[in-house]
C-alpha cells in the first residue's frame, strides 16, 4: 500500500493518537494531535520524496487525474495505521500530501460526545438528517455514527455515496452498500440520482456540494427515504442559508417547502481543545424540525431559529453557546475556549457567572 518511507511515519501516527499526518516539502512529517501539530524527530522531506511517493500510491487513473486536476482525495487501508484517507494537491508544480486517520471501530455516542437525542433523529423512517461543520470537525465520525446505529437496530438497506470511503462497515441488521467516488461512481450528483433505484430504505450522502446534489438528497427525503448528509457551514441557520441561497427564484421557494417538509434534524459540530489539552471535546447545536421549526423555514424567517432553538430544550435542542456554557461548567473546556468559540459571548460569560 505504501512506499517504505511512509511505514515509519504512519506507525508514529498510531502510537501518538494522531488524527492527521501532513507531508510538505521542506519540513519534516508532520502530525497533529489533540489539534495542535508536532513536528517528527526526522529529516526534512525533498520534493523528489513527495513525488515519488505519489506515484507509488496512486495506480495509473488515478495519477492521470490527479496530473491533469491537481487535486485528488483517495483511501487506502494501512497493516498498522489502519484505513487512511489520503489528500494530494500540489505546491510549487510538486505533490504535497495530507493523511487522515479514520479509526477501526465506531465509537459510543457517550464517548463521542453526541447528544442523547440525535438517536431519535436517526431513527426516523424519512426525511432529512443533515451534520455541518468546519473541515475537520468530526462530520464523517458523526456520520459513522448514525449509520452504525441504523445497522444495529433496523432491518433496512443502507446505500452510502462517500469520497472517499473512510470508515468500512460490516452488515448487520441492515444490508450497506458503500460506493466510493471514482472508483464505483463517477460523481455525487449521478450516483445521487441512480442509487434511487437500487431500493434503499437509508441513502447517505457524504457531502451535499452544490445545488444539484442538494436538489436530489431533499427529492431522495421527499419520497420516503431517510437521507443522511454533510454540509460545511459553521452553525444550523447558516447551513439552511447555504442549502436555499444556492437556487433562485421559483426553485428556491421549492426547495424551502421541501426543507419545510422534510428536514428531521440539523446537528452542527465543532471540535475543541480540552481543559488539559490532552484530548477534544466535541461542542454542538442541534436543531429537531418541531412544528414551529417548519413554519419559520417555510416563511423563510431563519433569523428566528436561534429563539426557537433556546426555547427548544423540551423537545432535545440545544444552542452552541448554552453548549458552550455546560462543557465550561463540567470543566471539560477553559473558559477563553468557550469565550473564543461563542457566537454571542455574552451568553456564556452571564450564564457562567
Amino acid at each position: 500500500m505504501t512506499p517504505s518511507i511512509l511505514d515509519p511515519y504512519l506507525e508514529a501516527a498510531k502510537e501518538c493518537s494522531a488524527s492527521d499526518l501532513h507531508l510538505v516539502a521542506g519540513v519534516p512529517p508532520t502530525y497533529r494531535v489533540n489539534g495542535e501539530i508536532l513536528l517528527a524527530d526526522a529529516d526534512a522531506l525533498t520534493e523528489a520524496q513527495l513525488d515519488e511517493i505519489a506515484r507509488v500510491l496512486l495506480n495509473p487513473g488515478q495519477l492521470a487525474k490527479f496530473e491533469t486536476e491537481w487535486e485528488l482525495c483517495i483511501s487506502r487501508r494501512h497493516p498498522v495505521a489502519g484505513r487512511i484517507r489520503i489528500t494530494f494537491y500540489r505546491r510549487n508544480g510538486h505533490a504535497e500530501m495530507s493523511f487522515r486517520f479514520c479509526g477501526e471501530a465506531v465509537l459510543a455516542r457517550e464517548d463521542l460526545g453526541l447528544p442523547p437525542r440525535i438517536d431519535d433523529v436517526a431513527r426516523r423512517p424519512s426525511g432529512l438528517v443533515l451534520v455541518t461543520g468546519p473541515t475537520g470537525a468530526g462530520k464523517t465520525t458523526t456520520l459513522n455514527y448514525l449509520v452504525d446505529l441504523i445497522n444495529r437496530e433496523r432491518r433496512c438497506k443502507i446505500v452510502t455515496i462517500e469520497d472517499p470511503i473512510e470508515f468500512v462497515h460490516e452488515n448487520n441488521r441492515a444490508i450497506i452498500v458503500q460506493q466510493e467516488v471514482l472508483t464505483d461512481v463517477h460523481s455525487f450528483n449521478r450516483a445521487l440520482i441512480h442509487v434511487l433505484r437500487q431500493d434503499p430504505d437509508v441513502v447517505v450522502v457524504g457531502e451535499m456540494r452544490d445545488h444539484e446534489s442538494i436538489a436530489t438528497a431533499l427529492t431522495a427525503a421527499e419520497t420516503g427515504h431517510l437521507v443522511l448528509a454533510t454540509l460545511h457551514s459553521p452553525n444550523v441557520s447558516l447551513a439552511l442559508e447555504r442549502m436555499i441561497g444556492v437556487f433562485e427564484g421559483a426553485a428556491q421557494r421549492q426547495i424551502v417547502l421541501q426543507l419545510a417538509n422534510n428536514l428531521q434534524g440539523i446537528l452542527a459540530q465543532e471540535l475543541l481543545p480540552s481543559v488539559d489539552r490532552t484530548r477534544r471535546v466535541l461542542a454542538y447545536e442541534l436543531l429537531i424540525a418541531t412544528n414551529a421549526v417548519r413554519n419559520i423555514i417555510r416563511e423563510n424567517q431563519l433569523h428566528q431559529l436561534d429563539n426557537v432553538i433556546q426555547t427548544g430544550r423540551r423537545d432535545g435542542m440545544v444552542l452552541f453557546d448554552d453548549c458552550l456554557r455546560d462543557l465550561y461548567t463540567r470543566t471539560l473546556i477553559s473558559f477563553d475556549t468557550a469565550m473564543s468559540r461563542a457566537h454571542i459571548p455574552e451568553r456564556v460569560s452571564r450564564k457562567s457567572e
